[in-house]
């Protein structure tokens, strides 16, 4: 119904002139769930407003297929033409950008730019991204003749080179503005984005529902259309490196609201980091016994402060973050998968943590007692009155104590508690 009135609305401003906007949008990141409800409520808005097009510029390494099909599914329904740009200068559209420029009303790029290598990375990934399965090698086929046959029909309708498409899925074939030009994959190219609004005046674009609508360009007021806090945020922790220190920083905070309970600042950071790296999860390709062998790494460091095991659990609670920091994001793209130093460099801090953490215990165990009774031993007081077997008074730490000595110590002298017994202290001439 909603989809319904804004077209209603696009048809009555276009035939009444009054679409006097151009919507320009950037999108240069990798394709996440962050960037495509970015560009998908630039559609939708783009779309209430009547706008005369909505332009993407775009520079993206690839992402998620999840989120490069949303994004599509908005452009292939959208009632505003959708122009991509690739942009700026030095730009590329590679993997999902690939997909996302063939399904343009218009695309364009600039001349320094390059599109392709499409073929899907993996339809999933071992430990450490080697050799696949004869499974994980059907699978993987299955998703390349998936993407094909995606993108062949998207080209396919939008009038452009189908063949190129699927090579560029296929082989993973790449080519620059220039070519993608002549191999009618893309239909124009701009120096910049006045010559590509120039460029588009006048243009016949093919809708969904069969219309043809006349670009009018000229003259149109350039609207760019910022992505706000939230999608920044969101874009932030879909960061897989982002979200793993998230998740450590959380760790170490309920460690130590629960070490020091009541101190509530590492307990509240805690929280809120590990919320804030859970909810990335929900949108991240997570290995959940990736994640449980960090938890069960760092249970064992715990433990390595309470039960002497001669280094033992440490070294288990080391092999455990490091195997379940390498597994925990379960794809070998580049582009999602954890950095090494990161985790080299997180591992190496907790370890120096828990070192510390170890060495301050075993020194509060050779310590002396400070407080109770036992603490009292070897402090130094004031006799009050003369000090015998018999017994006496002393002043020990601002308090009034019965003490004996087997010596007798003079009135006015200065003592030092030597032992405690049955409220009683035996003390010495100091």
């Amino acid at each position: 119904m909603k989809k319904s009135a804004l077209f209603m609305l696009f048809l009555i401003l276009s035939v009444t002139g009054k679409a006097n906007e151009i919507h320009v949008i950037e999108v240069q990141s990798v394709i996440n769930p962050a960037s495509a409800k970015y560009l998908i409520k630039a559609i939708e808005e783009a779309e209430e407003a009547g706008a005369e097009c909505l332009i993407i510029e775009l520079d993206t390494p690839g992402g998620l297929m999840t989120s490069m099909r949303d994004i599509i599914k908005s452009m292939l329904n959208a009632y505003v033409p959708v122009v991509i740009y690739v942009s700026p200068a030095g730009a590329q559209a590679a993997s999902a950008g690939v997909f996302i420029t063939v399904s343009a009303h218009v695309a364009a790029m600039t001349p320094e730019s390059n599109i392709g290598a499409a073929h899907p990375v993996s339809a999933g990934g071992g430990l450490f991204g080697g050799g696949q399965s004869d499974s994980a090698q059907v699978m993987m086929e299955k998703v390349t003749n998936d993407a094909v046959a995606y993108i062949q029909s998207i080209a396919e309708e939008k009038g452009r080179n189908a063949e190129w498409a699927k090579e560029a899925v296929e082989k993973s074939v790449s080519i620059t503005a220039k070519e993608a030009l002549e191999l009618n994959v893309i239909e124009l190219i701009a120096p910049n984005l006045k010559a590509l609004i120039d460029s588009l005046d006048g243009r016949q674009v093919k809708m969904k529902r069969g219309e043809t609508i006349t670009l009018d360009t000229k003259g149109k007021t350039i609207t760019h259309k910022k992505m706000g806090w939230n999608y920044k945020l969101l874009d932030i922790i879909s960061n897989p490196n982002i979200s793993y220190i998230l998740l450590m920083l959380g760790f170490y905070g309920l460690f130590f609201e629960l070490s020091n309970p009541g101190n509530i600042f590492p307990g509240v950071m805690g929280a809120l980091f590990l919320i804030l790296a859970f909810y990335s999860f929900q949108i991240l390709p997570i290995n959940f016994a990736g994640l449980a062998l960090i938890v069960f790494g760092l249970i064992l460091l715990i433990l390595e402060i309470k039960i002497v095991s001669y280094g033992l659990l440490s070294i288990g609670g080391i092999a455990a973050m490091i195997l379940g920091s390498i597994m925990l994001i379960d794809t070998p793209d580049p582009l999602f998968q954890i950095s090494k130093s990161v985790i080299l460099t997180t591992v190496a801090f907790s370890v120096i943590l828990f070192l510390v953490a170890v060495r301050l215990v075993i020194r509060a165990m050779q310590n002396k007692p400070t407080t109770g009774y036992e603490g009292m031993i070897g402090m130094r007081g004031f006799a009050e009155t003369e000090i015998t077997e018999l017994g006496g008074t002393v002043m020990v730490n601002g308090e009034i104590w019965r003490a004996v000595s087997t010596q007798s110590i003079p009135k006015a002298s200065n003592v030092v508690v030597k032992k405690i017994e049955y409220m009683q202290l035996t003390v010495e001439k100091a």
